[in-house]
Formats: structure tokens, sequence, C-alpha cells
């Protein structure tokens, strides 16, 4: 089974490869709290396009469609009763125990 990994190794692994890059010349700026970690300048389309500014929208609820779907919900939930069999009389085995626990005998019994 391999060995998972702890949280403290990561963050042992994590310390060790920033002491690395700072030991190779390395630069870490501050950067203000607020500032997407995104480059405005990339260009790509997902973070150029802003979302949601088109106005909210009104539904057009189809009240037949609707009341369709409740109804085969509300056939689902209804139990059918399954029929009951009736039982015949079975013999089974039945164990005949002494007041310490230990079987004395078995016998036949009819239920």
């Amino acid at each position: 089974m391999k060995k998972l990994i702890s949280k403290a190794e990561v963050r042992a692994d994590l310390e060790r490869e920033m002491q690395q890059f700072l030991d190779q010349g390395g630069d870490v700026k501050s950067i203000p709290t607020g500032i997407s970690g995104h480059d405005a300048m990339d260009g790509s389309i997902y973070h150029s396009s802003r979302l949601f500014l088109e106005p909210r929208s009104e539904r057009t609820l189809v009240p037949e469609v609707v009341a369709a779907i409740e109804a085969r919900r509300k056939e689902r939930l209804k139990r059918t009763p399954k029929p009951k069999r009736s039982r015949l009389p079975q013999t089974r085995r039945k164990t005949i125990y002494d007041d310490f626990g230990e079987p004395l005998r078995t016998v036949w019994v009819e239920e």
C-alpha cells in the first residue's frame, strides 16, 4: 500500500522549494489583498469576458408539462399492495435447550 503524504510533509516540501527559489536569486513580490491572481493582459477569452451582464430573463411556465410531471411523480409514490400468499402450515425443526443454554434435542414443529 502506498504511503499517504501528510500535511506536514507537504508544508516542508513547499518550504524547501521556496528556500531553493530564494537561494537561486528569486524574488517574492507582495501583492495587496483584493488583486486577482490572473493577469489582465493574458487575453484569454474566459478571463476577459464578463459574466451575467444581461438582465435576468423571466421564465415561462408550461402548466400542462408541469402537471404531467407531477402526475407521474405521484403515481410512483403510490404503493400497490402485494397480494398476500396464504401460508400453509409448515414443519420446521426446533432445538430444545436446557437451563444453561446447551442444546438437548431437536423436535419437528408445525407452524
